[in-house]
């Protein structure tokens, strides 16, 4: 592992990105690094997505029931985006360092079909009970990959002519890990689990209009008590749950980065009543909409 924070240091000196707090978009699509200088207290916030690396530091996510550690020569594999509870931790006083990898949904099926033509799984062996957060050693094959993909980001040119592809084999090399699972589901259009994912980009793409159970359950083609114990299944939560957690940061993304004020906020997430609102927000962040003003 020390190549691989070597590797991120090297890439955050080159790219003047020593003093980042929070994530930045790389010179490959859909790559981004996140370093920070200090863990953070446990707290909600929206994971997208994708394939996440750590190469420095660690981070706890926070489950009803049960909770998800994952540190320095780990990834997580998150199948759709997801409102967590999440703290994250320095080790040493060192920062906090790693690489989020989006899956682009062509690539993935296109993988899939490939491995499938090669036998690498079969569909009778997949687990209908997939979870959409899972975290992983990184092996060999996948460490190699990771190298390969931080090299490359030093020189722009390389970036630009290997990037794709170097991405490509880190996927693959997911994918045939023991989380592989995880985005074999995605790929496979007709699974629940796939299904699941179609809905949550209809609410994300739409958190703010009426959206409902039924609606969204007639359009993955399933019945109201299926769709819910498979987005249970997927999320731990219930849709309507989710939903207002996806509400409620967008809402405080709102009143921290753009100045929005608290009924503003509401009403643009799609809250028709701003006490409402407040007494949410209040109970999901321990704060009130203008105590986290103030303190922005």
């Amino acid at each position: 592992m020390s190549n691989i924070i070597d590797a991120m240091h090297t890439f955050a000196k080159q790219a003047n990105l020593l003093n980042l707090e929070g994530n930045v978009e790389t010179s490959i699509s859909g790559v981004r690094f996140f370093r920070a200088s200090k863990g953070s207290p446990r707290q909600p916030l929206v994971y997208q997505s994708g394939i996440i690396i750590v190469g420095q530091g660690r981070k706890v996510i926070y489950f009803p029931e049960h909770e998800i550690q994952y540190g320095a020569g780990d990834y997580l594999v998150l199948g759709v985006p997801m409102p967590l509870e999440c703290a994250s931790f320095s080790d040493n006083g060192l920062p906090i360092m790693g690489l989020a990898v989006d899956v682009n949904p062509s690539l993935l099926h296109t993988l899939v079909n490939q491995m499938r033509q090669h036998q690498r799984y079969t569909d009778n062996g997949l687990c209908r009970q997939i979870s959409c957060v899972q975290s992983a050693k990184l092996d060999m094959a996948l460490e190699q990959t990771l190298q390969r993909l931080l090299g490359i980001l030093i020189e722009p040119i390389e970036a630009d002519i290997f990037g794709p592809d170097v991405v490509k084999e880190l996927v693959y090399r997911v994918l045939c890990g023991p989380q592989g699972k995880t985005l074999i589901g995605l790929a496979q259009h007709d699974g629940h689990y796939a299904r699941v994912a179609r809905a949550l980009n209809t609410m994300h793409a739409n958190f703010a209009g009426p959206i409902t159970v039924e609606t969204l359950a007639e359009d993955v083609n399933m019945s109201v008590s299926a769709f819910h114990r498979a987005f249970k299944q997927v999320t731990f939560e219930s849709p309507l749950q989710y939903l207002k957690k996806i509400r409620l940061v967008k809402a405080k993304d709102l009143i921290t980065t753009n100045g929005s004020r608290a009924n503003e906020a509401a009403f643009q997430v799609g809250y028709t009543s701003a006490s409402q609102f407040s007494r949410e927000f209040k109970r999901h962040f321990n704060q009130s909409p203008s105590e986290i003003s103030l303190g922005n």
